[in-house]
């Protein structure tokens, strides 16, 4: 009797690319001055360049309001950008500037050709679905 080995199998998909962007607003007084905040940008853009998956970023000041920043980082998956962000280095140099963030979404899916997308499912769907399907082991 022939056995499958279901961990050897390749997907036929990929995951999408992952484009993450992030305003961040200079306070207009205390510590963080935009001089500040720009270099802590750009040392945090060094960082997660560093992380593998790391495809490209950059980092901008809006035009029309200066107080207005953005850090841009383009990855592999949302898998490296997570292991990125959970980092030491992150934890200590990136983290910390995100209380500047405007508090909106930031991650998402490039949209390309042969790549699966997210679905929008509920954490209760996918809980429950776990919990309905039968554990099956492998022989």
């Amino acid at each position: 009797m022939a056995i499958e080995n279901h961990c050897q199998t390749r997907a036929t998909t990929r995951l999408a690319p992952v484009l993450v962007v992030t305003r961040l607003r200079t306070p207009d007084t205390g510590a963080a001055t935009g001089a500040d905040l720009r270099a802590g940008l750009l040392h945090a853009l060094s960082i997660l360049a560093a992380a593998p998956g790391y495809v490209g970023g950059e980092v901008g000041r809006n035009v029309d309001d200066p107080g207005l920043w953005v850090i841009s980082t383009r990855w592999e998956n949302v898998g490296s950008y997570r292991r990125a962000m959970g980092s030491f280095e992150a934890k200590m140099h990136v983290q910390p500037l995100m209380v500047h963030a405007v508090d909106e979404p930031s991650a998402y899916e490039a949209v390309e050709e042969g790549t699966d997308l997210n679905e929008a499912k509920s954490r209760d769907a996918v809980l429950r679905r776990a919990r309905d399907e039968p554990v099956t082991k492998g022989r």
